[in-house]
């Protein structure tokens, strides 16, 4: 029979998985400049390229409404291992479409993984939703620290078309995971035969407020999460090594902000920690775009303290507001996020195509600070 876990250990093990998962699926952002060289196109194709890891973010709610009923921790279990192989097998495509395709299956099994498991955290948790959610969102912020490294070492090692040999790592973990969670029920109580009645008004009430708040969150997010590498690239004149060792700064800053936020708005408040991180983040970016020499790197650093960061806390708010209906919630969440992203990484590329990448930028900063406002117009207790 299926167990429910009751200590802390079970959320290490998910936040382990997410930590594998999330390497793998940072393999693209640090390797878009040699892909966009190699396939011969502008910013805002190489850009969509990381649109099709988004699009099937539109599952989630579906995938969230089934965990809701049935336990999908296979899905977070067999995740870390289908993602590994997809995306370390970008080298044997030839061609746009192709990789658009295989792109286009690893958003499926990053749909799968995320919808399920941020639900888990939260029951797994307790009353501790904040820190589960600081823990599981600094593994992947960890993952994102390490994963360009991973995919440059790779990629040095057995050149792009050999980058599938990396895959054995996410199938070993795979293979942990079951062991360790297989008879873990990650499922909330059953919801009641109305919940459905009674959750849709909330839904209406809070996620276009938070939907303007997110907007603000990935526009930042998606610049500097993708687009950093070809912006030290094209406009600071370095390597593709060191455009990508800037992306690890950059996440390994977000790595301990993610691991603090949390747990600071379990304390704070989740509306302060995010009216703080959405003041400062905007400004930041400002200021690391017209900075040169070593303040550079500690703009970034704190870019990672304050925009990478909000994550969490933003998780812990939805797991607040619906209780009853956890991973319903974070899937619509995740289904919101990651669509507002696309479409963040698709406005920044024809943006950069038209007028560069400066003003691409500053435009994603603006649309970070305009939706400061949302955060008073979001209840604070279901």
């Amino acid at each position: 029979m299926p167990r429910r876990a009751t200590s802390f250990n079970d959320v290490f093990a998910v936040a382990a998985g997410h930590f594998t998962h999330d390497i793998y699926s940072a393999f693209l952002a640090p390797l878009l400049p040699i892909l966009q060289e190699q396939l011969g196109i502008g910013y805002a194709l190489t850009g969509n390229l990381a649109v099709f890891t988004q699009i099937p973010s539109l599952l989630n709610p579906f995938i969230g409404y089934l965990a809701d009923r049935v336990s999908l921790r296979y899905f977070v279990i067999f995740a870390p291992a289908v993602t590994a192989t997809l995306m370390s097998s970008m080298g044997l495509t030839s061609s746009y479409l192709g990789l658009a395709f295989l792109l286009l299956a690893a958003g499926v099994s990053i749909a799968a993984f995320h919808a399920p498991a941020g639900a888990m955290i939260g029951e797994l948790a307790g009353d501790r939703v904040g820190t589960g959610m600081s823990i599981f969102m600094a593994a992947g912020e960890l993952a994102r620290t390490l994963g360009p490294l991973f995919a440059v070492a790779g990629v040095a090692w057995f050149g792009l078309a050999g980058l599938w040999r990396l895959a054995f790592v996410g199938w070993a973990v795979t293979g942990i995971l079951f062991w360790r969670l297989h008879n873990i029920e990650a499922k909330p109580r059953p919801p009641e035969s109305d919940a459905w009645a009674r959750l849709w008004p909330r839904l209406l009430r809070i996620f276009p407020f938070l939907a303007w708040l997110v907007l603000g969150r990935v526009s930042m997010q998606a610049a500097l999460t993708t687009y950093l590498p070809i912006f030290m690239k094209d406009e600071r004149g370095l390597s593709v090594a060191l455009a990508a060792a800037s992306l690890t700064i950059l996440e390994a800053a977000g790595f301990v902000g993610a691991l603090l936020s949390g747990s600071l708005s379990d304390r704070l408040g989740r509306h302060r920690m995010l009216f703080l991180l959405m003041l400062l983040s905007p400004v930041l970016m400002i200021l690391f775009l017209f900075s040169s020499g070593w303040i550079v790197i500690l703009l970034l650093i704190a870019l990672g303290l304050t925009a990478i960061s909000l994550q969490p806390v933003i998780l812990a708010l939805v797991q607040d507001l619906f209780p009853d209906n956890r991973a319903l919630a974070n899937g619509s969440y995740m289904a919101l996020s990651f669509t507002l992203r696309a479409v963040g990484i698709w406005a920044i590329g024809l943006t950069a195509d038209a007028f560069g990448l400066v003003p691409a930028f500053v435009l994603s900063a603006l649309v970070g600070l305009l939706a400061l406002p949302a955060i008073f117009f979001i209840p604070k207790k279901a």
